[in-house]
């Protein structure tokens, strides 16, 4: 196969494969909305979540190997009131990294309901995400009622 043939491939491909995620993304039929008034069912998605204060630890990877990032989170009426990051760094990034997160966080989550908390991405720092959206689960599944 020639060069030529093989790289045409190579980009079809990678077009179809782009054109199926953007399509897997977009939105579907539109769900109906609760009449006004009504109150969402818990069997609608939601879970109902204990008042209190939960702590967890998660943990991700860098390129200096596997971290783990403390959060404590408070929750008041199924939203977060208040969060709290321990850093545990094992070197200086980390240490860099973490710290800038856990200055970021706070602003990004409060007053959001515990279930819509999913970040990718918090003041530069993506990898600590993936430690602190782990230590949710561990709360979410801690503060069920």
């Amino acid at each position: 196969m020639n060069t030529s043939l093989r790289k045409s491939l190579v980009v079809g491909v990678a077009g179809l494969s782009l054109a199926g995620s953007a399509a897997g993304c977009a939105p579907g039929q539109a769900a109906e909305s609760p009449a006004t008034g009504a109150a969402p069912s818990a069997a609608a998605g939601s879970a109902a979540y204990k008042d209190g204060t939960y702590s967890a630890d998660g943990n991700y990877v860098s390129p200096n190997g596997q971290e783990t990032v403390g959060v404590t989170m408070t929750l008041a009426g199924g939203a977060v009131s208040d969060v709290q990051i321990t850093p545990h760094p094992s070197n200086p990034n980390t240490k860099k990294f973490q710290g800038e997160f856990a200055g970021g966080i706070k602003s990004q989550i409060a007053g959001k309901k515990l279930d819509e908390i999913k970040v990718s991405k918090v003041a530069g720092s993506s990898l600590t995400s993936g430690g602190f959206n782990q230590a949710v689960e561990r709360i979410k599944s801690d503060a069920r009622s």
